[in-house]
């Protein structure tokens, strides 16, 4: 019998990943066709009507883009402060996009948007360590025990251990400007090795995420990611996916 199985249809709808829909389903929140359905493998006819917490769901086409974040925006679609958020910069047909992970307000660099569950899954998941690359400048000079340090971990919130790969790019005595690939997503999580080691960030860029980088964008700037870029990624993912396990 064809169809498309229930986890793979909600995910496809941009509502979630395929791994939160089977959270859904065995919680009891899916209905199709006025059935509540509790098999993730469940199969999906083109006429059938599902919803999730009553909310009517369809198919949508997948959609990414790359989004060069500036200084002084929230990742976020809402503030209840009051700050400006990068759905500002953004027109208003790309706000039913979700960022891949978050930048905070005084840092800048690349955000990949999408409403592809999966993607964002397998982009965020910290079983997957997916490199993540950073231009940072620190007041003061690093030494080679800070990056040792930073390396073999460094404990920023009581039971979590942040690591970090540095290179040292340029140094005097004032600042250090360095290249910075972590593996984590944890909150502020540079900025808090830094402030462990007595450094504060100047500047926080993020350049690469996977294999995505922001050749070609200006601070404020978004453009669509190519077919091709988007196979090489989902490629790249499924071989350190496959890697780690």
């Amino acid at each position: 019998m064809s169809g498309t199985r229930l986890n793979k249809y909600i995910a496809s709808s941009g509502l979630c990943s395929r791994r939160k829909a089977d959270e859904l389903i065995e919680s009891g929140v899916v209905v199709v066709n006025g059935k509540k359905i509790s098999e993730p493998g469940y199969l999906v006819q083109q006429k059938d009507k599902v919803f999730v917490n009553n909310k009517l769901i369809h198919p949508v086409k997948h959609e990414y883009y790359r989004f060069y974040k500036p200084a002084g925006y929230i990742t976020t679609a809402d503030d209840e402060k009051g700050r400006k958020t990068i759905y500002d910069l953004l027109p208003e047909n790309l706000h039913h996009l979700k960022p891949v992970g978050r930048l905070d307000k005084d840092s800048t660099g690349l955000l990949i948007l999408t409403n592809d569950g999966d993607l964002i899954n397998a982009l965020s998941h910290p079983s997957v360590k997916v490199p993540k690359i950073y231009r940072v400048t620190i007041n003061g000079k690093i030494t080679q025990n800070d990056i040792d340090t930073m390396y073999k971990g460094i404990e920023i919130e009581p039971g979590k251990i942040a690591y970090a790969e540095v290179d040292v790019l340029e140094i005097d005595s004032n600042h250090t400007v360095m290249e910075i690939v972590l593996y984590q997503g944890l909150n502020r999580q540079i900025r808090k090795m830094f402030e462990h080691l007595g450094h504060e960030v100047i500047s926080l860029k993020r350049t690469q995420h996977a294999i995505l980088n922001l050749d070609g964008l200006k601070r404020g700037e978004y453009k669509p990611v190519k077919p091709g870029q988007i196979k090489d990624l989902k490629n790249f993912l499924n071989r350190i996916t496959n890697k780690n396990d």
